[in-house]
């Protein structure tokens, strides 16, 4: 077929790399603008979706927006059967969604229509939930509510954090992708309408999302920590001598443990929270790289009874 890729982080490489294994014609890839980064937030970097395309020799291109008319004629002039939409990031107009002959096949990573919207693999593992997945849907204007044709379900380890989940889930969904191809090429790819029922939204990450209230419990803190990690990660604040410092938890476990939220109860370390208490996996000094929990505790050399803020 003649395809049209639409995607911009890791997360949809592997689909991207699926496609052009299966040898069809990707006639153009819509990404992200470059955006600054790099240790000093300066160097403007391309997609990796960007990168992977000219790769290829792929012909990229990232519009700022599809609401315009000539970019929606610049799209239906490419001739396209089918549109791939993997984490693009912009929301897809209808004479977009209308433009290729089959319409538009999106990988959304999460067992909709519990977590539609833009972060469905943290929100998923900072509620708690016991499993999440990836779905195979043609899109329509509505938010993740379109008709659903693959699912694949994993559970989520409890020591799973984010980003784990998110590598699994993208290598699941480009087979996903993969098995869905063929089957809508000849046109008898069956779809099955989402239920209303359970519909949750996931919305973007707020940075004041990634503090961490030690009043909260042990659980709830580690699903958070673990949901936030690697990017953007849940921080607190700690004087390590020089001051108060940020320390970002990357990785930790919920444990026994008692006494006023954020202190350090043992050399572990162990912190203790609104009920129970969290040991430290891995973690990250500001300014530093990601350290396990003991040499954390090495450099910290925090003592039992110094707090978190």
């Amino acid at each position: 077929m003649r395809i049209i890729f639409m995607g911009a982080p890791d997360f949809a490489t592997p689909t991207l790399l699926e496609i052009i294994r299966q040898g069809h014609e990707i006639v153009a890839v819509y990404t992200r603008a470059p955006k600054p980064a790099g240790r000093r937030g300066l160097e403007p970097t391309k997609t990796p979706v960007h990168r992977l395309a000219e790769q290829y020799a792929i012909p990229a291109s990232a519009p700022a927006s599809l609401k315009d008319a000539q970019a929606q004629e610049e799209f239906r002039a490419y001739g396209a059967d089918v549109a791939v939409v993997v984490a693009y990031g912009l929301i897809l107009p209808a004479a977009i969604l209308a433009g290729p002959r089959l319409g538009c096949l999106n990988l959304h990573a999460s067992l909709l229509p519990r977590w539609r919207g833009a972060a469905p693999i943290q929100r998923a593992i900072m509620a708690g939930d016991a499993e999440t997945g990836v779905s195979v849907m043609r899109m329509e204007e509505g938010l993740d509510t379109g008709p659903i044709a693959f699912e694949e379900r994993i559970a989520i380890d409890p020591n799973a954090t984010a980003g784990e989940i998110t590598q699994t889930l993208a290598h699941i969904g480009a087979a996903s992708v993969a098995r869905a191809l063929p089957d809508l090429a000849q046109q008898r790819l069956v779809f099955r309408e989402q239920s209303a029922d359970g519909a949750t939204y996931a919305r973007k990450i707020d940075k004041s999302e990634t503090r961490i209230d030690w009043r909260l419990g042990a659980t709830v803190l580690r699903n958070l920590i673990h949901g936030l990690s690697p990017s953007p990660g849940a921080y607190s604040e700690i004087d390590l001598g020089r001051g108060p410092e940020r320390v970002k938890f990357l990785r930790v476990a919920a444990v026994d443990g008692a006494g006023l939220g954020g202190t350090v109860i043992d050399e572990a370390p162990t912190i203790a929270c609104g009920g129970g208490a969290i040991r430290i996996i891995q973690a990250q000094r500001a300014g530093g790289v990601a350290m396990s929990g003991a040499e954390f505790q090495r450099g910290a050399q925090m003592r039992p009874g110094a707090r978190f803020t």
